[in-house]
């Protein structure tokens, strides 16, 4: 949960929904209020899985060394 958090790109697409929470209190009810709260909803799930790629290619890194180190001990 931490990664989450500590990411400045989670942090940055979660605090643009204060702008769009603000522009649906202020601003008219019609289509583009619909396409702002999903273009801010793809945005936070494209950082959510930026973080989930990037800790599954450091998983598949140090994977790869340790097999790399056992492959060395046999020989």
């Amino acid at each position: 949960m931490r990664k989450y958090l500590l990411n400045a790109g989670v942090i940055s697409s979660l605090t643009s929904g204060m702008a769009v929470l603000k522009a649906t209190r202020t601003g008219p009810r019609d289509w583009r209020l619909a396409l702002l709260w999903a273009s801010w909803g793809i945005g936070v799930a494209l950082a959510i899985g930026a973080v989930n790629q990037r800790e599954e290619g450091i998983r598949r890194e140090e994977l790869e060394r340790e097999l790399r180190k056992a492959a060395d001990k046999r020989r």
